[in-house]
């Protein structure tokens, strides 16, 4: 990420920048992790659980659909309507696109185990530090992050925790779906459940070290505003 300013020994970057890479980091990541057949990533085995079982849409579609209704049901929950989300609605879009482009592009990476286990490996840490980015950036975020973190401020309960609850959620709904439907656990595996315990955790761990060495600031920030650490993730 570009360095803006330093302030002490903290450094200021641009929350439009962190965001931009947290899309963009994420969606490749999540597309790995679909590539390598262990378990798709807990959030998104819910709508990967509803792109086999209604094949008409694709994967990314179902999830911007999915993720629109996270952001109806956050403003049924604060009762008010916020504009800001529905910006977070074009990032999920963003998201979902990107997610096919890196879906159509990691075919042509090898598909042995070892490589497999590997591309999961390494994408666990990057959807962490995807995460901590998104609640930093100061900006609407993609929306299952936006999701976890404002429901996490709703119920006052701590990031990690609230996170976890949500990928473990998701991934039952998908076990139960694909099980009924097409009577196997397809897209829910060894993987899921790892990403499911490991995510939350990862992105609270990535929050604080960010938070000890970066200021984020954005076009909605007021002049001057330092770091807000994001509810622990």
């Amino acid at each position: 990420m570009q360095k803006q300013q330093t302030s002490g020994r903290r450094i200021t970057v641009r929350g439009e920048l962190a965001l931009a890479v947290a899309v963009t980091i994420n969606s490749f990541a999540v597309a790995a992790t679909v590539y390598a057949g262990l378990g798709i990533s807990p959030v998104s085995s819910f709508p990967y659980a509803l792109s086999l079982v209604f094949p008409f849409l694709t994967l990314g579609t179902w999830t911007y659909l999915f993720q629109g209704a996270m952001i109806l049901t956050l403003m049924i929950l604060r009762r008010r309507f916020v504009p800001t989300y529905l910006f977070s609605f074009v990032v999920g879009f963003a998201f979902g696109n990107l997610l096919d482009v890196f879906g159509a592009w990691w075919p042509a990476m090898p598909h042995t185990m070892g490589w497999r286990i590997l591309y999961f490996a390494l994408s666990c840490p990057v959807i962490g530090l995807g995460i901590a980015l998104s609640n930093r950036c100061k900006l609407p975020i993609i929306p299952a992050d936006l999701f976890a973190r404002d429901l996490a401020g709703i119920l006052n309960k701590p990031f990690p925790r609230v996170k976890m609850t949500i990928d473990l959620t998701c991934v039952t709904v998908a076990a139960l779906l694909t099980a009924g439907f097409l009577h196997n656990l397809q897209g829910v595996g060894a993987g899921t459940v790892i990403g499911a315990l490991c995510y939350g955790p990862l992105g609270g761990w990535f929050g604080r070290l960010l938070d000890r060495h970066f200021d984020f600031v954005s076009v909605l920030s007021p002049k001057r505003e330092g770091a807000e650490p994001g509810a622990g993730g």
